[in-house]
């Protein structure tokens, strides 16, 4: 079954990934270290999950679960690498599913802004989430989460086997 992973220190989205996965019977856990304490939402398909305090003790718990079939909710693009490489989808809080072609430019872009602003200069920050915002991500979550269960139902995919 799909599973949805939300990384939740700092989702501005659950509400909706919350009304998704209730819709379409689909379990959710949100994964949080609790630097930025989470409500539980008292829903059943929804569970909590409180990891130790640590940089990345959510993303790891999160890359060590998710796998083919599920979909991973983040805005942290290492994590969504991490999950894709695991054969699971992911997508952004706007929107924007991450998939193995704009990966790894991502990554490059965050390596760029993270030498940027090791040098003093400003790199600004995410534009704040609007209603169009959420209304793409939205879609984009019904459109992953039909793929990452086409992904589950399809045979594992074939190892290259070369015969030579």
């Amino acid at each position: 079954m799909t599973i949805l992973y939300v990384d939740g220190d700092a989702c501005p989205v659950r509400e909706e990934v919350f009304r998704v996965a209730t819709r379409l019977g689909l379990p959710v856990k949100v994964v949080s270290n609790g630097s930025r304490p989470v409500r539980p939402p008292g829903l059943p398909n929804v569970e909590m999950v409180l990891v130790p305090e640590g940089a990345d003790a959510a993303d790891d718990w999160i890359a060590e679960r998710a796998g083919r079939g599920d979909v991973c909710i983040t805005a942290d693009i290492p994590l969504a690498s991490r999950c894709l490489a695991k054969g699971a989808r992911a997508i952004g809080f706007k929107g924007r599913p991450w998939t193995p072609d704009n990966i790894g430019g991502a990554l490059a872009g965050r390596a760029v802004s993270a030498e940027m602003r090791e040098r003093g200069m400003q790199t600004g920050g995410p534009a704040p989430l609007t209603q169009a915002d959420r209304s793409r991500f939205l879609s984009a979550l019904d459109a992953e989460i039909a793929a990452a269960k086409r992904d589950e139902a399809a045979p594992p995919p074939r190892a290259w086997v070369s015969f030579e």
